[in-house]
């Protein structure tokens, strides 16, 4: 019988007596019963968590009954959540091994037991690996968007290399780390005029409403769209469902920026309370740092300029999951003067996006001189048919604001009739402008590889044009067909028929077709109710194409007709949602 007081681990003497005075009792076909039933089981063990760990939810690749599949499901995954908690126990038996084994077979006793933690730790898949680090640091998940700031060769087309910008108007941008994970991209954004300004916005209409909403839709109320003087916003955290505390961070941005304006030589205050709309995107549930921000925007203020890199990096420092800044400026004339006005805007925004409201973030501001509640009612027009007109999944978020601001510092003649030839053509100005804003948003949908129009035509009310279109676009079935480039019209058809609301559909009237890009003859689906011979290989090629039109005619009678952009869906949206706050 071999010695338990040598070459092994050491142990305390009183424990390395207990263990001899009772192996001595123990005969030899005992203890190798001891050791073989060890090794067996531990190898078993082994071979179970490796199946475990391998095969998803299953455990092993046979057909079972519902209840048991469920039952070994839930099994497999608290075995994949427990395994790297059991290296303690496994170490134990590490040691107390070679008591329980004899000496030529203590290594191989000491290998089994290690082997089913070090498989847990070996398994090829990224996801364990996180799992193992939560348990061990007990860290919550923090949202991080794309961390390289490359903008893919795809997008750069969209990115502009110049621009021209309303006169009076800076943009600057200052890093804070809102995001623990951001350690070098800017986050917080500032958008000042030279001198007080109209100013109007609307909001998201979801009932969970942040609280930059609330502080600067109250402002915005007090002020009656007077003497406004910044939009100041960061991004990597929303600033939403934070209570009290919530609100209070929010004014608190708010009076920092108030400060800036107050010391410089054109910012005497008016005492008439707060002058900067605030807005906030990212995490929904989680507090703002609000002293690092605070902190930063004396330096978001210094950092203001009138150059397109200035304006280029502030639309950056407001995007999250955006893959590319977005930012649009051009000019303008009006009817009754030759002066040559100015209008840009940035906006942010890739996925939780859906109408009923301004959707996602967008600042526009112009020198036109234009009246604070005409600036307003051209807003909420140009909105209707630009970004309440465009869906990429179908949510709404609770922090969607658009807002502009106009400081009339071009000069001309000021716009305060609502039927004036000046309004209308400002009205038009700004729904084209807003409608190239609102496209950039879904060229950039997350996980998005085409661009959609559907133009819905021969309704009996541009709102059924548009209830049906909106249908169509956030359709999950449209989307995937879409992205599997599959001319299932049927799907199309669907969504068209179960839209809510609408009266004005003529099954054996309506038709559908794809619109190439090309310019080429449109492919008819669908005529008058009748399915068409659809030639398929035509079909494929213009489904290759990033951008495509459908469209579907309700009936033959004239009538009236709206267009909505939307993306399709693909495996990457899934995927950026699946780790969001990963």
């Amino acid at each position: 019988m071999m010695p338990y007081t040598s070459e092994k681990t050491p142990l305390l003497p009183i424990v390395e007596r207990t263990l001899d005075a009772y192996m001595n009792k123990v005969d030899q076909r005992h203890r190798e019963g001891v050791e073989y039933a060890l090794l067996v089981s531990t190898l078993l063990l082994t071979v179970f968590q490796v199946v475990v760990l391998y095969s998803g939810d299953s455990l092993v690749p046979i057909a079972l009954d519902g209840q048991y599949y469920a039952l070994v499901a839930q099994l497999a995954r608290g075995l994949r959540m427990s395994i790297p908690a059991s290296l303690p126990t496994a170490a134990i038996f590490f040691i107390v091994a070679p008591y329980l084994a004899q000496k030529e077979r203590v290594v191989m006793t000491r290998y089994a037991i290690l082997l089913h933690p070090v498989m847990s730790l070996t398994r090829p898949n990224p996801r364990l690996l996180s799992r193992t680090k939560r348990i061990f640091t007990s860290q919550i998940r923090t949202y991080a968007a794309p961390g390289d700031g490359v903008i893919p060769p795809a997008k750069k087309k969209y990115v502009p290399t110049s621009g021209t910008y309303p006169l009076g108007f800076k943009a600057g941008s200052a890093h804070v780390g809102v995001k623990a994970s951001n350690n070098r991209f800017d986050d917080l954004a500032l958008i000042a005029s030279d001198i007080p300004c109209a100013g109007a916005a609307v909001f998201t209409t979801n009932k969970f409403q942040a609280a930059p909403v609330t502080v600067s839709r109250d402002m915005l109320k007090k002020r009656k769209g007077e003497g406004i003087r910044a939009v100041v916003v960061n991004s990597g955290c929303a600033n939403a469902v934070t209570g009290r505390g919530g609100i209070e961070d929010a004014i608190s941005m708010g009076k920092e920026t108030d400060k800036c304006f107050i010391q410089d030589k054109n910012g005497q205050d008016d005492l008439k309370g707060s002058r900067s709309i605030v807005m906030s995107t990212g995490v929904i549930g989680q507090r703002l740092p609000i002293d690092k921000i605070t902190s930063k925007i004396p330096t978001a203020y210094h950092n203001l300029g009138d150059t397109h890199e200035h304006w280029l990096g502030t639309a950056r420092a407001i995007c999250t999951t955006d893959t590319f800044p977005k930012l649009v400026s051009k000019t303008f004339t009006l009817p009754s003067t030759q002066q040559k006005y100015h209008i840009a805007g940035m906006t942010k925004g890739a996925g939780m996006i859906h109408p009923n409201m301004a959707t996602l973030l967008g600042i526009i501001c112009t020198d036109a001189p234009v009246a604070p509640y005409l600036l307003r009612q051209a807003l909420v027009s140009a909105i209707g048919k630009s970004f309440n007109s465009i869906s990429i999944d179908g949510d709404t978020s609770t922090n969607d604001t658009v807002a502009i601001l106009a400081n009339g510092a071009a000069g001309g003649q000021p716009i305060n009739s609502a039927d004036s030839p000046d309004f209308a053509a400002f009205q038009k100005v700004l729904t084209d402008f807003s409608i190239d804003l609102a496209k950039l948003v879904v060229r950039d949908g997350e996980g998005a590889t085409k661009f959609v129009t559907i133009k819905v035509t021969n309704a009996a009310s541009y709102k059924d044009a548009h209830r049906v279109a909106s249908t169509i676009a956030r359709s999950p079935l449209v989307k995937t067909a879409l992205y599997g480039k599959d001319a299932n019209w049927g799907r199309i058809l669907c969504a068209t028929g179960y839209a809510e609301g609408v009266d004005s559909v003529v099954p054996e009237e309506t038709s559908v077709s794809f619109v190439p890009t090309d310019g080429s003859e449109e492919l008819k689906l669908l005529v008058k109710g009748e399915p068409e011979q659809v030639d398929e290989n035509r079909a494929a090629k213009i489904l290759e194409a990033e951008d495509l039109e459908i469209k579907v005619r309700l009936s033959e009678k004239e009538g009236e007709e709206a267009v909505f952009w939307t993306c399709d869906f693909s495996h990457e949206y899934v995927t950026i949602n699946g780790d969001y706050r990963t």
